[in-house]
């Protein structure tokens, strides 16, 4: 195999789906929290996510001027949802039993408690490659 061979497509390792118990108040007839499947996104996926989470900002005080805006509660329900295979969270049935229309929504029905709703979106952060959870980077930043 020739050194740039290596790098062809067909050598690259596919990283598998995981199973992850995403909250403890979905469980099994035993009461053993059901496991999800979720996926690693894609460089290609996390960019799509970011953009559509981005807005310009009015500075105040500077008119015409504008400063750019992540939307981190959008950011990280996106990211999650993109991210979950099982349960699939765009079916119709399952929204409606939830009494929600949009796979946000239902995640965030699904995983009401806010400590359970940071424990996955830092396993899925962790999945992906990020070394620290788009929070703490924020937090890293500010400091």
């Amino acid at each position: 195999m020739s050194a740039l061979s290596a790098f062809f497509k067909k050598n690259k390792k596919e990283r598998e789906h995981v199973k992850y118990a995403a909250t403890r108040s979905l469980t099994d007839e035993a009461g053993v929290p059901l496991e999800w499947e979720i996926r690693a996104l894609t460089t290609r996926q996390d960019e799509e996510i970011r953009e559509a989470c981005t807005m310009e900002v009015p500075i105040k005080g500077k008119p015409g001027m504008y400063r750019t805006r992540i939307d981190t509660n959008q950011y990280i329900a996106r990211m999650l949802v993109e991210s979950i295979v099982e349960p699939n969270l765009y079916n119709a049935e399952l929204q409606d039993s939830y009494g929600v229309s949009t796979p946000e929504d239902l995640l965030k029905e699904m995983v009401d408690n806010p400590g359970e709703y940071q424990d996955l979106s830092a396993f899925v952060q962790k999945l992906s490659g990020f070394n620290q959870t788009f929070e703490e980077e924020i937090e890293e930043a500010k400091n």
